[in-house]
């Protein structure tokens, strides 16, 4: 029986699955098939919700005595984009200079594929690690996040599972294999201001309300002062203004609404419920002043809606999970890594109610780009990490 150890096999096979958000492809089925010769048993439920569409995930574990780690990830996949513009195409997981080009070959399908790769050697070697060992895989996290992570940590808990550590294969590295471990993530939380005003001629602003002014003085009021200066371990929180719209094709007309949308990225100074707090005060006080809308008595009218649901801030503070992590780098690579909780969001932020967790995986340069791409070698060298990590985790290194 040929066990799946070949990283950059088990790559291409992924990759030729054209799993873009929400379809499956044929990628968990593949996981199906390497899984299984290594004694996992393997489950697929599948996750419904109104207005969303359904979602295939996967769960599956090698069950052992001892400590349970658990590998988190994704099969889906952004679209490709212009295809034309692909040097190679984007399903054909085809090499070049030493590189294997495809959409997911970093994001992350080739986490994917080294882990299973290192779980492989380590079966073959010794027999299976001391432990159990399962997978924990989503078709949902690149897109709305409803019917994946969040649902099969439920079922599976529902089911008596439970777990000593996770470690996410999100492309962590910002430059070279080594170089970062994600031990915590921001928060994350979007909303949108509407300014109600008075639609009107621009030659007579004093029989309209422009809620354009309105608007400049709430943004104003979200974008100074700065919320904090960051803490030791993450950086100052930040909200940036993604889109400002009016909806108005002319020239010559006062607008009758003006919307902002905003998303901001916060650290462990604030809950999510604070922050939505400060936010409204500021607005609050925003609304009364009069330096867009001189000769204005009313405060501005505005709506504040709140998008989708906040993600929460997290730092993992597992010593030996991230200990443990460090040392298997540094006995592969010889490299100390940075411990960091920079970047956006993964689906880490479930899994961090479940069980200590952390991210590491390639190097992301490529990642949602047009000829994403991962180098061989690079593969080679993280299921070298990933089968140390598993050693050292379950004491048989």
């Amino acid at each position: 029986m040929t066990l799946p150890t070949d990283p950059a096999a088990n790559l291409a096979t992924l990759i030729r699955c054209a799993s873009v958000t929400p379809a499956e492809g044929g990628a968990l089925s593949a996981l199906e098939t390497m899984l299984k010769p290594l004694g996992f048993l393997v489950e697929r439920p599948v996750f419904s919700e109104d207005g969303t569409p359904d979602i295939e995930n996967l769960y599956a574990r090698r069950s052992g005595n001892g400590p349970h780690l658990m590998f988190a990830g994704h099969t889906d996949v952004v679209p490709v984009g212009d295809e034309a513009a692909w040097t190679h195409p984007p399903f054909a997981a085809e090499i070049a200079n030493g590189e294997m080009y495809g959409r997911g070959a970093v994001d992350m399908k080739g986490g994917i594929a080294c882990f299973i790769a290192a779980v492989a050697r380590h079966v073959e070697a010794n027999g299976g690690p001391k432990g159990s060992v399962s997978l924990l895989i989503t078709g949902d996290e690149e897109g709305p996040a409803i019917n994946g992570t969040v649902k099969l940590l439920e079922w599976a808990a529902s089911r008596g599972e439970k777990w000593d550590a996770s470690i996410v294969g999100e492309p962590t590295n910002p430059d070279v294999l080594g170089d970062m471990i994600k031990i915590g993530r921001r928060g994350s939380m979007s909303g949108a201001v509407t300014v109600n005003g008075r639609q009107g001629h621009a030659a007579y602003p004093q029989l309209a309300d422009n809620p354009v002014r309105g608007l400049m003085s709430l943004v104003d009021a979200l974008l100074h002062p700065v919320f904090d200066k960051g803490t030791k371990d993450f950086q100052p929180t930040n909200l940036e203004i993604t889109s400002i719209d009016v909806g108005n094709p002319a020239t010559n007309v006062i607008p009758a609404k003006a919307v902002a949308v905003f998303n901001i990225r916060f650290n462990d100074t604030w809950t999510a419920e604070t922050l939505q707090a400060e936010i409204h005060n500021r607005l609050d006080q925003a609304a009364g002043r009069k330096k867009y809308r001189p000769g204005k008595k009313t405060p501005v009218d505005y709506d504040l809606v709140w998008r989708d649901r906040p993600s929460h801030v997290f730092l993992t503070r597992d010593d030996r999970l991230v200990e443990t992590l460090a040392g298997s780098i540094k006995s592969a690579v010889g490299k100390e890594p940075t411990l960091s909780t920079s970047g956006g969001t993964s689906d880490a932020r479930f899994i961090k109610d479940y069980c200590p967790v952390v991210e590491f995986g390639l190097v992301g340069k490529t990642m949602h780009m047009v000829d994403e791409r991962v180098a061989i070698a690079d593969l080679e060298t993280l299921t070298r990490i990933y089968q140390r990590f598993v050693e050292d985790w379950f004491g048989q290194g």
